[in-house]
């Protein structure tokens, strides 16, 4: 979904600025034509010579140069954007935007493209929870604007809080899933499950498998990024969450099996491509069970293991 896509990234003065260096970085990587558009303040942070290596194209700043050419550049930049992401997105700027105001390039763009628009505030949790700006998150919420959600963490201050910039994977996912919009998967509902499940013997032990989950999702990325809403059921991996995915996290395959069944209702397409376990304990022990020099067999009508 993003090879050939064209895509501006505004950037705003913001300590969290350094971070959208590496998501140009990975967008120019997978094909994407990456226009950026700097804010005045966001050169005090990162150079434009930083973003121009990252993209191989030039990098925008300036809307009122003397040779009156960004009149007709910030009108070209909005008409061929399939999508404008900020990141990371100031107060400042969410103000701006929220009221009409486009007083530098950033702002004009944003006013000159039809193309959606994607914001990743990131700033102190004070500021980001203050009434102004989530009234102006708010509004531009209605107007169609996709929000990225900022993490808990260490900011800049030194404080923990809300309003940390997430990682580019997940930028990454959120531009995908807002490009994804017309795709051909578009209005359809995919449920997919993936990994192995783990059969619990006791407290401590389990019966299972070493599947990694890797194709399950693979395939829910591959539907997001068509535009599907996607609901994976994941047994235990160590796999990040695709970014705008619906996880429903189980262990053992008669979870797997409440939770496919309760979500295929409505469903277009079931993928299965979990590694469900064969067998289970008869019985599961309520204390880790000493070891006896016991042997387990298996009770193959049934697809259960049972003691001796």
């Amino acid at each position: 979904m993003l090879l050939n896509r064209r895509v501006i990234v505004g950037v705003c003065g913001g300590i969290a600025s350094y971070k959208a260096v590496e998501l140009v970085s990975h967008l120019q990587q997978a094909g994407t034509l990456v226009d950026v558009i700097m804010s005045e303040r966001a050169e005090e942070f990162v150079r434009p010579l930083t973003f121009s290596t990252m993209s191989h194209r030039p990098v925008y700043s300036d809307l009122w140069e003397p040779s009156g050419k960004a009149a007709e550049t910030h009108i070209a930049l909005g008409e061929g954007a399939d999508l404008l992401a900020i990141v990371p997105a100031t107060a400042n700027t969410i103000a701006r935007l929220a009221h009409g105001i486009a007083d530098n390039m950033l702002t004009a763009v944003a006013l000159a493209t039809r193309a959606p628009l994607l914001l990743a505030p990131a700033m102190h949790h004070q500021m980001y929870t203050h009434p102004a700006t989530q009234a102006n998150l708010a509004l531009l919420r209605e107007r169609g604007a996709i929000v990225v959600e900022p993490e808990v963490g260490r900011l800049a201050s030194g404080e923990v809080g809300l309003g940390r910039l997430p990682e580019t994977a997940a930028l990454l996912g959120a531009i995908s899933v807002a490009l994804a919009r017309d795709g051909d998967l578009a209005g359809r509902r995919i449920v997919i499950t993936a990994g192995g499940t783990q059969e619990p013997i006791d407290p401590v032990r389990y019966v299972g498998n070493r599947s990694s989950g890797k194709m399950g999702y693979a395939l829910a990325t591959e539907a997001r990024d068509r535009g599907a809403h996607v609901t994976l059921i994941s047994g235990p991996v160590a796999l990040d969450t695709p970014y705008g995915v619906d996880v429903t996290k189980v262990e053992t395959a008669e979870q797997m099996r409440d939770a496919v069944i309760a979500a295929v209702d409505g469903a277009d397409v079931l993928i299965m491509s979990a590694a469900v376990a064969d067998y289970r304990p008869a019985h599961i022990a309520a204390q880790k069970l000493k070891k006896r020099g016991q042997r387990w067999r298996a009770n193959v009508s049934d697809g259960r293991y049972v003691l001796p």
